[in-house]
């Protein structure tokens, strides 16, 4: 099988439904309550896409997100049309794992032009935009959209056998290993807000335009390549795939009169537990040890400018 084929295989059996993703459920004992909600008086208005076939939505595999953001005041709801006159109604949009049509065994765009210019449009004019495409295919279905401002996708699998966490997949980005940037999401409103340590649960790289921040910064140890499979020969000490210098998989930046957040990663915002050879595990928020939960509540506050 050649190596386009394989990887687009691979992703569509977790994305689509006939292996990984029928083991992939919420997770009951995940609790969304936040003790002091950020917002009681006004209540920002988010929107998450749900009309471009998106692995993560609303009522499915984002609903701890949704939950959580509603518990701390959000109106949260399914994202409208994306044109001009629909997106006047949002104050966040946020779009995460969105796929296109498959050709050949290629994964296409999920957007049109028209759309495309429309978010990028509504985000100069002062909305904000959470980005959310994670490794191989889903890269390709947002590339366009993403180079609407300025970020390139690497639209592969990263892998890091020095930065992880028993799988070079398992990304660890933390103030101990230098991997944190420096940005107000990351230092939240006080210090009990701080993201110390955020993992990811495989992801793709992203470049990181001039006028933003990168916050999870991809280390010279990490490589990106085309076959998932890779990674055990990265779990070996084998080389594999390109080297990844000045890139990110996530960052921040302002844009026009708006702000956009792009994450090469979308686990991490959920709260999901796997079933994989019979072994289960959790995957996102839900994990002890880690601050992905600060983090998703961060990035909003930010979004809506609750932190500057």
């Amino acid at each position: 099988m050649e190596k386009p084929v394989k990887r687009l295989v691979f992703a569509l059996l977790c994305a689509v439904g006939s292996g990984l993703a029928q083991q992939q459920v919420n997770d009951p004992d995940f609790s969304a309550r936040v003790e002091r909600p950020a917002f009681t008086k006004k209540h920002p208005r988010v929107g998450i896409d749900e009309a471009h076939r998106n692995f993560h939505s609303r009522e499915g595999r984002y609903k701890p997100f949704a939950a959580l953001m509603e518990s701390d005041g959000y109106v949260v709801s399914a994202a409208p049309r994306l044109d001009a006159g629909s997106l006047k109604g949002l104050n966040i949009l946020v779009i995460a794992n969105a796929m296109g049509e498959v050709r050949d065994a290629i994964m296409g765009p999920a957007f049109t032009p028209v759309e495309c210019d429309a978010v990028r449009d509504w985000v100069r004019g002062g909305g904000s935009l959470l980005l959310i495409a994670d490794h191989a295919p889903f890269g390709d279905a947002a590339v366009i959209l993403a180079q609407r401002f300025g970020v390139e996708m690497g639209r592969g699998y990263v892998m890091d056998a020095k930065n992880s966490d028993g799988n070079p997949t398992k990304l660890v980005f933390s103030a101990e290993n230098g991997l944190l940037g420096d940005h107000a999401i990351l230092r939240g409103r006080n210090q009990a807000e701080r993201v110390r340590k955020i993992v990811a649960f495989t992801g793709q790289s992203l470049s990181v335009p001039a006028n933003a921040t990168a916050l999870m910064k991809i280390s010279s140890d990490a490589t990106e390549t085309s076959d998932p499979e890779d990674q055990r020969k990265v779990a070996a000490g084998v080389p594999a795939g390109k080297k990844l210098a000045g890139r990110a998989q996530g960052i921040a930046m302002p844009f026009g009169r708006g702000r956009v957040a792009v994450f090469g990663e979308a686990a991490m915002f959920s709260a999901q537990v796997a079933t994989i050879d019979g072994r289960s595990f959790k995957a996102g928020m839900n994990v002890p040890g880690n601050d992905d939960r600060q983090l998703a509540l961060n990035v909003m506050h930010w979004l809506a400018r609750l932190i500057k």
